[in-house]
């Protein structure tokens, strides 16, 4: 059955979570496109897609997929007008989704993904389980360090034209996560960097040209606070797994998202922020 025939079912009635998510994993099992959910089902929103990413997790994890963290996307307000999507979402990060790089360099295959973007992010490692309610200080108290990531992210809807229950429903876009080398937090540097996260500038190159840069300040003002959204949006959600001790939390792109072809090679530096860089080679 395709994915057309599984929208046709979708119109017809039952169970559009159970038939949403049969949709969703064929499209990812399969590198593939689908139309958008929001499209052909009438009154599909964000509360109805966090049941579907629920049940997607659910079944993930009964296949052995091993939850190690979460993504927040859609944090950097500055491109909120250019994809149509005017709030973040939250989803998992898996083992075999998540790669530490070496030296700060790492390669990563294209060839399951669709329509790849890369984003250069902050990537908190908790040390502790993050409540509601918070602010930026309980976040770097509750993690035990920081490091640059480049999340890459995929879109199962052509041209990515979609909306934000699409991409909730659709795994948060997530396609993988290369995390740099850790920074261990002290109490000082955690003093510290409460100030320093909204300020420095990520400056994103490819083949050694600037293409774009971008501050802290555009994830939700601080990626510090991103972390205190996804504790938010989660503690909504209970069906979902909620932010707890040895997660790796990517707080969303500083950037806009750009798209990445076999052969590139892409490089990160965060200014002020005492985290080393990241290269990242495609096949």
């Amino acid at each position: 059955m395709t994915n057309v025939d599984r929208l046709a079912e979708l119109r017809a009635g039952a169970s559009r979570t159970a038939l949403a998510a049969d949709a969703l994993m064929h499209a990812q099992d399969h590198c593939s496109t689908l139309p958008s959910l929001a499209t052909r089902l009438p009154g599909f929103d964000v509360e109805e897609a966090y049941g579907v990413l629920a049940e997607i997790e659910r079944r993930r994890m009964a296949q052995g997929w091993r939850r190690v963290g979460a993504k927040i996307g859609f944090t950097n307000r500055t491109i909120w007008p250019r994809y149509g999507v005017y709030r973040p979402m939250v989803a998992s990060v898996w083992s075999h989704s998540v790669q530490r790089a070496v030296g700060n360099a790492a390669r990563v295959s294209l060839r399951t993904f669709v329509q790849p973007r890369i984003e250069p992010e902050v990537v908190f490692g908790l040390g502790a389980g993050i409540a509601p309610g918070g602010d930026a200080r309980a976040v770097l108290d509750a993690s035990a360090w920081i490091a640059a990531g480049f999340e890459i992210v995929q879109s199962h809807f052509p041209g990515w034209k979609l909306t934000a229950a699409d991409c909730t429903a659709a795994f948060g876009l997530h396609a993988a996560l290369v995390i740099g080398t850790p920074l261990p937090l002290t109490t000082a540097l955690r003093a510290a960097l409460v100030d320093v996260l909204p300020r420095f500038e990520v400056m994103l190159r490819r083949a050694g040209t600037v293409i774009d840069r971008g501050i802290g300040a555009n994830v939700l003002d601080s990626p510090a606070l991103a972390v205190v959204h996804a504790a938010e949006v989660l503690a909504a959600h209970p069906a979902l797994p909620q932010l707890r001790s040895g997660d790796v939390i990517t707080t969303g792109t500083i950037t806009d998202a750009w798209p990445v072809l076999p052969g590139e090679t892409w490089t990160s530096d965060y200014g002020e922020l005492p985290v080393a860089g990241l290269t990242l080679a495609f096949d």
